[in-house]
């Protein structure tokens, strides 16, 4: 049991994805006008929900990449119901996972995939939005006030000299990214990472199958996936494995569904900014309606007598070099969250 090893895996597998995440939050922060993000997604109303679950959808971004990007777009003025509905829909399903899930599972669970992310992401957005509902009213006051003296900083800034070009733009995007939002985010990552490493390493395969093919199974399966961190795209190779093991479809869905958009790491993010009502409110959508999806499938597969179109892609042994490169930077960018404080404290202990 090489539960470093593990560890190193999980974090090669993730680390180009959350530097794309890291980047994209900045970008967001620099060059997306608050403006358009607050009129898109501010509205605490069904339309920004459903704005927030589409503009995630095909967005490549693992569970863990989307913190950092959704964390942008809250700051920037979504409505908590709009950043839920993009939490869930881009770590659950993306173009590249879509395409993916076309190779090794076939049509079917291609054209299920996404439907089912976008239906969990809306009723997440919509639960989120009804439980905190009095917090929502008072934000768009808030968001308001935020919005006129952003004007008026604007109107100042406009006043005091012109705007910045777009390689001084550049420049801040990346430092937001890969400084506050690496910090912002960092505790719970490598939590998320640490739990599993030891679901992978602990649980067996075999544990999922003497649970059978219904309910039961993907309330397992709903278990397990809950805390592990796995994103869209390696999700699709284990839920195959699982098939060839004799799992049911529906059940296999629930995982895909529930794998990547219900990690620690997002849970532990989303009770620190939209608070514990909308967690709760975020994790009865992803789960009810991925379990309702996978029952949904399961009938389909019966009634139609669907074929299973498996074929499973086996990765190579060892990752390519610039996984590695980018795994070490991302650690690198973690260890500096805790590391830089304890040199910025030798000075004042040395004049103490």
């Amino acid at each position: 049991m090489n539960l470093l090893g593990i560890f190193w895996n999980l974090l090669i597998e993730s680390a180009p994805w959350l530097l794309v995440g890291y980047l994209l939050a900045g970008i967001i922060k620099q060059v997306i006008p608050s403006e358009w993000v607050h009129k898109q997604l501010a509205e605490p109303g069904f339309l920004s929900i459903v704005k927030g679950a589409f503009i995630g959808a095909p967005l490549p971004l693992c569970s863990c990449g989307v913190i950092p990007t959704a964390l942008a777009v809250r700051k920037a003025g979504a409505s908590k119901g709009a950043t839920s509905a993009f939490l869930v829909a881009t770590p659950e399903t993306g173009v590249d996972s879509i395409s993916f899930s076309y190779a090794v599972l076939g049509p079917i669970f291609a054209i299920a995939r996404p439907i089912g992310a976008l239906t969990s992401a809306i009723l997440a957005g919509v639960l989120v939005n009804s439980f905190d509902k009095e917090e929502n009213e008072v934000e768009e006051t808030e968001s308001c006030s935020s919005c006129c003296s952003s004007k008026k900083e604007s109107a100042t800034s406009d006043v005091a000299g012109e705007e910045p070009g777009l390689g001084e733009k550049l420049i801040s995007a990346v430092k937001y990214g890969y400084g506050k939002m690496i910090s912002d985010t960092a505790k719970w990552l490598v939590i998320g990472l640490t739990a599993a490493t030891v679901i992978t390493a602990v649980v067996p395969q075999s544990f999922f199958l003497q649970w059978g093919d219904g309910v039961v199974a993907m309330l397992v399966m709903v278990v397990v996936g809950l805390p592990m961190y796995i994103c869209a795209t390696a999700s699709t190779p284990v839920a195959a494995g699982l098939l060839f093991a004799g799992i049911s479809p529906g059940a296999a869905l629930v995982f895909m569904l529930t794998g990547p958009a219900t990690n620690i790491a997002t849970m532990g993010v989303i009770k620190e900014q939209l608070g514990t009502k909308s967690l709760l409110a975020y994790l009865t959508g992803v789960v009810a309606t991925a379990v309702a999806c996978g029952l949904i499938l399961n009938q389909l597969y019966a009634a139609f007598e669907w074929p299973l179109q498996l074929s499973m892609m086996e990765p190579g042994e060892s990752p390519a070099l610039w996984r590695q490169l980018a795994a070490v930077l991302l650690a690198g960018l973690i260890a500096r969250v805790w590391v830089q404080p304890l040199f910025a404290r030798k000075p004042e202990m040395v004049e103490a």
